[in-house]
C-alpha cells in the first residue's frame, strides 16, 4: 500500500470511496506496481477481494505482499482472498476434452468465440459467497481485480466479448454489491495498427465504463535512473459523463513501495 498514492487519490483503508470501477493501463511502462497496491489496500480494509490472476502466479503476489505487509496465504485460507491462478488452471483446461465444473471458468480457452460466461459466473459465485470472520462480523463491500485483462486478446477472446464482460461484472460488483472493481490492461505502442481488436480499442472502451483511470507510461524524455515513469489521473464523478482535468504525476517504484511526486519537482529532471 502507497500513502503518497493514497493522498493523491484522497483515499485510506478506513475511507474510501464504493461502487469504483478503476481502470490501470501502461504503454512502455508496468503498472503492476498499481495491482499490488490495491490488493493490499483492499485487504487491509477488510474486503471480500476476488483476483483474477492470469498473468502471474499466486506465489509472485504473495511475495510482493510479504514486502508490503499482508499476507495472502492467510487472507485465502480465512476466506478474504478468492485467487484464480489462470496459469496453473489453464493447463487443465486446455488439456481436457470436455468441461468439468473445475475448469468452466477457463472455458475460453478451448473456445474463444463462446465468450467470458464461465468467467463471469466464477466472479459472481465467488463475491456472492461473503463468508465471516472468526468473530462473526461480514467482511467488507467486495471487490474485482483482474491482472491482466488485455491478455485474453492474445488468446482469440474479442474486444466486444470483454466489453461484455466488464459491463455485467460492473452491474454485479459496483452497482447491485456497492463493491469496486480495478482491471490492469497493457496498450500498445501509440503508432502500433489500431486495428479492430487492438489492446488500444479495449482500453478506449474500459475508459469509457470507468470511474477512475490511472495510465502509467515511460518517460518522454527517455529512460532515468531517479525517474521510473510518469502516471495520468483523471476521474469522475458518479452520474457525470466528463472526466475532471487529467492531473500528471512522476513516480519510482521502490522495493517495499512507491513515491509519487509533481511533474517537475523532483531534483533528477530539474
Amino acid at each position: 500500500m502507497f500513502p503518497e498514492l493514497n493522498n493523491i487519490l484522497n483515499s485510506t483503508p478506513d475511507s474510501f470511496k464504493s461502487s469504483d470501477f478503476i481502470l490501470v493501463s501502461d504503454r512502455q511502462a508496468d503498472a503492476s506496481f498499481l495491482i499490488h497496491h490495491y490488493l493490499s489496500f483492499y485487504l487491509r480494509a477488510g474486503c471480500k477481494v476476488c483476483f483474477l490472476g492470469l498473468v502471474q502466479s499466486f506465489s509472485h503476489y504473495s511475495a510482493v505482499g510479504q514486502r508490503l505487509g499482508v499476507s495472502l496465504a492467510q487472507a485465502r485460507e480465512k476466506g478474504q482472498l478468492v485467487f484464480l491462478e489462470g496459469l496453473k488452471d489453464s493447463i487443465g483446461a486446455i488439456l481436457q476434452e470436455e468441461s468439468s465444473q473445475g475448469t468452466q471458468h477457463l472455458s475460453y480457452l478451448r473456445s474463444p468465440g463462446a465468450g467470458l460466461k464461465g468467467l463471469f459466473r466464477f466472479v459472481e459465485s465467488s463475491v456472492r459467497q461473503n463468508g465471516d470472520h472468526d468473530d462473526g462480523e461480514s467482511w467488507g463491500p467486495p471487490v474485482l481485480l483482474i491482472d491482466d485483462l488485455s491478455v485474453l486478446l492474445s488468446l482469440g477472446v474479442t474486444v466486444g466479448a470483454i466489453l461484455d464482460f466488464t459491463l455485467y461484472c460492473q452491474a454485479t460488483m459496483c452497482t447491485e454489491l456497492q463493491g469496486n472493481m480495478v482491471i490492469l490492461v497493457r496498450c500498445e505502442e501509440e503508432d502500433a495498427d489500431d486495428d479492430e481488436e487492438g489492446a488500444n480499442l479495449l482500453q478506449r472502451g474500459l475508459v469509457h465504463q470507468c470511474n477512475l483511470a490511472l495510465h502509467v507510461e515511460g518517460l518522454p524524455t527517455g529512460y532515468c535512473r531517479d525517474i521510473h515513469g510518469q502516471m495520468q489521473v483523471w476521474w469522475r464523478q458518479s452520474g457525470e459523463t466528463m472526466y475532471n482535468p487529467r492531473k500528471t504525476f512522476h513516480f519510482k517504484v521502490h522495493d517495499k513501495g512507491a513515491s509519487f511526486f509533481a511533474r517537475g519537482t523532483s531534483s533528477a529532471v530539474l
